[in-house]
């Protein structure tokens, strides 16, 4: 369970709209100086903010912490000492990732992992009845909905949509700069001959000018704006399962896999990381200690800072 300080910094990152992963020890074995119920917060760099295990299970803890930002699926991580880094345990259920950790002396961890992603946006440009309805609709469908007047709308690259439902005012200026952002679902609330005019019309590429959803959304026989708004994120729906990697947040390259040179171990190649850097190059270690042993044998005892 998050407490104290964390409590505050978990909303901090929610209404930054920042992902993070929450980390939670639900099992321990002794020798361990952790207890259930100890926790922490994982950002996407691989920085860790609270307590679930020492060095060597942070090392861990690091590395899956960004697969799930990715995956967005919650795992059970068990972590189990070995002299060789361990697979994933090929029988393990859905779910539940066992790692053979070498840093460890003993004992062993059970941490939930649960990956905290903020909502898609999704942004409706107008102050119309189908707007507001858009707008309630989609706040239901659990998206953070931002409305605006068109000429003022800032759509961005991980937006969900931008459904411009103005009635004519600023939509060239609304569709341009979402088509230009790259926003996953773009679409227009028009009669097709209307419609049809202001793409035709717009001053972007003709590629982008064909991203165009206009009239917005499935063509259901929606006629009240509450069936329209329903039938538009149908329509944003039905894109986005037809294009899985536009559900993703924000644009983010995860941190790369790294081998700890001393134990093996797998581990993240973030600053988050104990690391140090030998004639230009820059190794990676699950613990201090493996990073000492390391600069004993290659820099003469001497660890650069």
């Amino acid at each position: 369970m998050i407490k104290g300080d964390l409590t505050k910094r978990v909303e901090r990152l929610l209404s930054e709209r920042v992902p993070f992963v929450h980390a939670t020890v639900v099992r321990t074995a002794k020798p361990t100086s952790v207890r259930p119920g100890d926790s922490a917060i994982v950002l996407a760099d691989g920085t860790i903010e609270g307590f679930v295990g020492g060095t060597c299970a942070q090392a861990s803890v690091r590395l899956h912490s960004t697969r799930v930002l990715e995956t967005g699926e919650a795992v059970l991580l068990k972590l189990v000492p070995g002299d060789e880094p361990g697979e994933d345990d090929p029988g393990a259920q859905d779910g539940v990732v066992v790692v053979q950790n070498p840093c460890l002396s003993g004992g062993s961890l059970e941490i939930f992992l649960e990956p905290q992603v903020p909502p898609l946006r999704l942004v409706v440009a107008g102050d119309t009845p189908i707007a507001r309805a858009v707008e309630g609709v989609g706040r239901a469908a659990g998206y953070d909905v931002v409305r605006a007047e068109a000429a003022v709308v800032e759509p961005r690259s991980s937006d969900a949509a931008l459904i411009v439902a103005s009635h004519g005012t600023d939509e060239e200026i609304a569709l341009a700069k979402a088509l230009e952002a790259g926003v996953g679902y773009v679409g227009l609330v028009a009669s097709r001959t209307r419609g049809a005019a202001v793409r035709d019309a717009l001053d972007v590429p003709d590629a982008l000018r064909a991203l165009v959803h206009t009239p917005a959304g499935l063509d259901v026989g929606a006629r009240t704006p509450g069936e329209i708004a329903l039938a538009i994120l149908a329509g944003v729906v039905k894109e986005r399962a037809a294009h899985p990697a536009a559900r993703r947040l924000e644009p983010m390259a995860p941190p790369a896999a790294a081998v700890d040179p001393v134990c093996g171990m797998e581990v993240v190649a973030a600053e988050a990381t104990v690391h140090l850097d030998v004639g230009g190059e820059r190794f990676w270690f699950c613990c201090e200690g493996c990073r000492a042993t390391f600069a004993a044998q290659h820099t003469g005892g001497v660890a650069p800072a």
